[in-house]
């Protein structure tokens, strides 16, 4: 089978980066700040998503934690909680949430839905159009959430990078932080 899909993946992921609201990152931004905590959390392969924006954030000078590792702490008032669920409806991810918001969290989601439970807990919202499991968003030939997963991965490395900008974090202080044992 000489079929050839890189093209309509490129497209697909061209097409929901374009419809990604860049002033919603910008607007997620003032809760994403050196002084706070940031506690990520995503289920399956959106909790991938999480952890590489975890390890992001670590290299450029955040504390930062991935609920569900063993290392994590108690969350507190005024931490900043960031959640992914493309369909916005993940049980654990909502109820957890849930919780964060009672605790005092600020809370930013990433979602497909910008109405999905998920989203109506949040103070920011950043809507990832990509297709979901549930077939929610841009159509894709793509199995399951893969056009999700592509597109929240690039929106996140989108907002570390405005990150950086502001705090004035050049690469060379991200490879300070990256390990230098391996």
């Amino acid at each position: 089978m000489n079929e050839k899909v890189l093209p309509d993946i490129m497209n697909e992921i061209n097409t929901v980066m374009g419809l990604v609201d860049e002033t919603q990152l910008e607007n997620a931004m003032p809760l994403i700040t050196k002084d706070k905590r940031i506690f990520v959390i995503g289920a399956g392969r959106s909790g991938f998503q999480a952890k590489g924006f975890a390890m992001r954030l670590m290299h450029i000078g955040y504390t930062d934690y991935v609920m569900g590792e063993t290392i994590t702490p108690s969350i507190e008032k005024g931490d900043t909680w960031v959640a992914i669920s493309g369909s916005g409806t993940t049980k654990g991810i909502v109820a957890d949430t849930e919780a964060a918001k009672k605790l005092g969290l600020n809370i930013i989601a990433l979602t497909s839905d910008k109405s999905s439970p998920l989203a109506q807990l949040a103070d920011k919202v950043i809507v990832v159009p990509g297709a979901t499991k549930t077939g929610a968003g841009v159509k894709s030939i793509q199995l399951l959430s893969t056009l999700f997963d592509q597109t929240v991965h690039i929106t996140l490395d989108a907002l570390t990078l405005k990150l950086a900008h502001r705090d004035d974090t050049s690469n060379q202080d991200a490879l300070n932080e990256h390990v230098n044992v391996e």
